[in-house]
């Protein structure tokens, strides 16, 4: 079908969460934001039986956290750059301190932990997936790891938005 491979998938949209929010602090054009549907959303053959599961499910869940983290990021990354903006005016920061001074609110020590859990996550996830989709017959229970897996993702990057804004709004509420 001429799909990416799992692991570049996965990696490109490291690379998109991760950075994000440190790129937040230098854009100027807000996101554009295609419709899609909710994170969350159950993944394809999540009612399937405990017996029954096929070897496109692995890579279907794959492709969901994919989807899942960018639709994540889509929600939060405009309005993130929306009140480092109003920080900076509120502030009356020029660029360069604007550089300097918002760093905090994109990479501190428990932003760190945040990157270090969801890399993690993502190489398991990667490696389940390969290791499902190539199995000769697919094992739904590393089916159901990798789900699991996947919603711990979700919820990781979920938490670490909702530390970013509560560090970027007590700012702005001085």
């Amino acid at each position: 079908m001429g799909r990416m491979g799992t692991s570049t998938r996965l990696a490109a949209i490291l690379a998109l969460t991760l950075s994000a929010a440190a790129r937040a602090q230098t854009a100027d054009a807000p996101a554009q934001a295609p419709a899609a549907p909710p994170p969350g959303a159950a993944p394809p053959g999540a009612g399937a039986p405990a017996g029954e599961c096929q070897r496109a499910e692995f890579e279907a869940v794959v492709d969901d956290a994919a989807a899942a983290l960018r639709d994540l990021n889509l929600k939060n990354k405009p309005d993130f750059q929306e009140k480092l903006r109003q920080l900076k005016t509120k502030r009356g920061w020029s660029n360069d301190q604007f550089l300097k001074e918002a760093a905090p609110f994109v990479r501190d020590d428990k932003i760190a932990v945040f990157d270090q859990q969801s890399d993690q996550l993502l190489n398991d996830i990667s490696s389940l997936g390969q290791e499902g989709a190539e199995a000769k017959t697919p094992d739904c229970a590393l089916l159901h790891e990798l789900r699991a897996r996947m919603k711990v993702l979700v919820d990781t990057q979920s938490a670490k938005w909702g530390y970013m804004f509560e560090k970027l709004n007590a700012a702005l509420a001085q």
